[in-house]
């Protein structure tokens, strides 16, 4: 078969110059060298310090756009800590645990606790970054440690918040959800007050994201931040979605068997944050990264990118796109050769797909066409699924989030595209604009008001199907909250749920986990979702999306169905560096695709390459034959 030419892709077409829109961003804190300039629309320039000014005109002068980053939780903040800011130190804001050890990021780097001062701290950082001209500000990962809550500025937040003296979270499951609870209001509190201070101090010129990890990401590890809740927040106009295959990796349970199950959790991973942003509208950037912080092989990032990067894609609504954070990291860095100790560079073949990737992310359109597969069943999900995570109480155990996945994986390891439903959304119009079928537990959340029953109630009065799947009998069932207060006097919030829905709701008395701890005890759960369904049901291995001229395919493994999939037709190979045109493609169970289509007749033009070309040019005598 024929090959696409290096000369014809470089000369076949004009494409417009990367700084005349903002699609495609990457984070570095070094200055500009082309080495790792992987020519992304702009740039956001990470930490505030004495180079700042040197490593943003380094970057200006080869056209980017400039925008700011820098960790709210963390950060290489010792002028703060050491008393050179406001004259006095702040090591004691660190986060800290029960043995009163500091939670580090790094050396010198504690996670911390967002007080008052820390906050005017910020500011004095982002204010400075304004002061350069950024055109945006990016305030990372807010977060706080489960296993935190013991240093002595904590206990003075909780006595300001609630009104009572701090309650270890060790000893009873309220004090723990107490205790995460006011974790997560009080980075709330810090975003809402820093963005208000970007808006006023920049004359509303600057925006602001929020670049997080997904809600299942953070419960996993057992991390408490504010997610869904920030997207209403004025100032706010969007996030990033930190999924790579270092979030994607953590091991899930499904049939009995709990192992990495790196798209399936990346598809659910993206799947969050979508919906946490889709009913207001903001934006959202998707990441994926071509390595990861902890070593492992280049075979190993090579297999799980290429998995991360399909879900990505899978989500035909989002075009904007963080294609890689450290470019210098993965350009000039060494890592392990599979099965071997020897440590080498990013190889040609490898860096030349991943910059052919990266590339169709700046060519990537939105689609109206959805994802192959039966449309319509969601997953809700809250914040409060962080609250639950640690420590363990009366020996009420929920391994790896298996109350959550185990609505999740009987779907979707049978080809169901599952969307989650954020409740902290649900006041929004098109929350539930597309969920014929909704499954629920407070196995693993609770809901945070009755606001939530109120609506569900309204979507199921309108059609909906709603299916409770739950025991009801975990330990956070107790926690003095909104449906044991007040005059009311539920043993469980799902009472007040089911008051509202009399008949219209079908009640599983099982928790979510008992259906992927033990193997083929799930089938009944899905015949209860096929029925309540009802016309169009459909189970298959496989998920498939076009998007213009991309198709995106992955062929999912633990199927009933072993079949391979086939594609056919006129096509290049996106994830071969080769970039050959095949007729058929086969992917087999546990792989994806990544393929260009090529029309039967079309101009010119640069399909793809690892180059990204600006001011092309094609003159009269240039022909395409993609004959074999």
């Amino acid at each position: 078969m024929k090959k696409l030419g290096v000369l014809a892709t470089l000369l076949l077409s004009a494409v417009t110059s990367h700084a005349q829109k903002v699609k495609t961003t990457f984070q570095i804190a070094e200055k500009w060298r082309p080495e790792y300039d992987v020519r992304a629309d702009v740039v956001m320039l990470y930490g505030m310090d004495s180079t700042f000014h040197d490593r943003l005109t380094s970057w200006k002068q080869q056209g980017y756009g400039i925008q700011f980053m820098t960790g709210i939780a963390w950060g290489n903040y010792q002028d703060y800590f050491s008393g050179k800011f406001d004259g006095k130190t702040h090591w004691e804001e660190s986060q800290t645990d029960i043995n009163g050890h500091v939670i580090g990021h790094g050396r010198d780097v504690p996670y911390i606790v967002p007080t008052e001062s820390y906050i005017t701290y910020m500011k004095s950082r982002v204010k400075k970054a304004i002061d350069e001209g950024v055109t945006a500000i990016y305030l990372e990962e807010p977060e706080f440690w489960a296993r935190g809550g013991y240093s002595e500025p904590f206990k003075k937040e909780w006595q300001k918040f609630y009104g009572f003296p701090w309650m270890a979270q060790d000893k009873s499951p309220e004090a723990t959800y107490l205790s995460s609870k006011l974790k997560y209001q009080l980075y709330f509190n810090a975003l809402k007050e820093v963005f208000l201070y970007v808006s006023e101090y920049s004359h509303k010129k600057v925006k602001c994201y929020v670049p997080t990890h997904s809600l299942l990401n953070y419960a996993a590890w057992q991390i408490v931040s504010p997610e869904a809740s920030l997207a209403a927040l004025p100032g706010m106009d969007g996030y990033i979605a930190q999924v790579w295959t270092g979030t994607s990796r953590e091991p899930v349970y499904f049939n009995g068997v709990k192992k990495e199950r790196v798209f399936e959790n990346a598809f659910m991973e993206y799947g969050t944050l979508y919906s946490m942003i889709a009913p207001t509208h903001k934006d959202v950037y998707f990441l994926t990264d071509p390595i990861e912080d902890r070593p492992r092989s280049w075979d190993d990032y090579k297999r799980n990118y290429q998995a991360t990067f399909t879900a990505q894609l899978m989500y035909p609504n989002v075009d904007h796109y963080e294609v890689m954070p450290w470019p210098n990291r993965i350009y000039l860095g060494k890592f392990k050769v599979e099965n071997t100790d020897s440590l080498q560079h990013i190889s040609s073949a490898y860096a030349t797909q991943m910059q052919v990737m990266v590339n169709t992310l700046n060519d990537m359109p939105k689609s109206t066409n959805k994802v192959s597969g039966t449309p319509g069943i969601g997953v809700l999900l809250g914040n409060s699924i962080m609250f639950q995570r640690f420590p363990t109480h009366k020996d009420y155990e929920d391994p790896q989030l298996s109350n959550f996945y185990g609505m999740v994986m009987p779907l979707l390891k049978r080809g169901i595209p599952v969307q989650t439903v954020h409740m902290e959304n649900l006041g929004f119009p098109d929350a539930l604009a597309n969920i014929k079928v909704l499954i629920m537990s407070y196995s693993d959340m609770k809901p945070y008001s009755q606001k939530v029953h109120q609506q569900l109630a309204a979507w199921v009065n309108k059609g909906g199907k709603l299916i409770y799947i739950g025991r009801d009998n975990d330990p956070f069932q107790e926690v003095k909250e909104w449906w044991n207060s007040n005059g009311l006097t539920y043993k469980a919030p799902s009472e007040d749920l089911f008051r509202r829905l009399k008949d219209k709701v079908v009640i599983v008395r099982k928790d979510p986990k008992e259906l992927v701890l033990a193997p083929d005890q799930d089938s009944d759960y899905v015949a209860l979702v096929k029925i309540s369904y009802g016309k169009g049901w459909q189970t298959k291995n496989n998920f498939i999306l076009d998007r213009g001229p991309y198709k995106i395919v992955s062929v999912l493994d633990e199927n009933t169905d072993k079949t391979p999939v086939s594609i056919k037709g006129k096509m290049i190979d996106l994830f071969d560096p080769e970039l050959p045109v095949i007729n058929e493609k086969i992917i087999n169970p546990g792989e994806q695709a990544f393929l260009y289509t090529i029309p039967a007749a079309t101009t010119p033009k640069v399909l793809c390459a690892a180059a990204r070309i600006t001011n092309g040019y094609y003159g009269p005598y240039l022909t395409t034959d993609f004959s074999p």
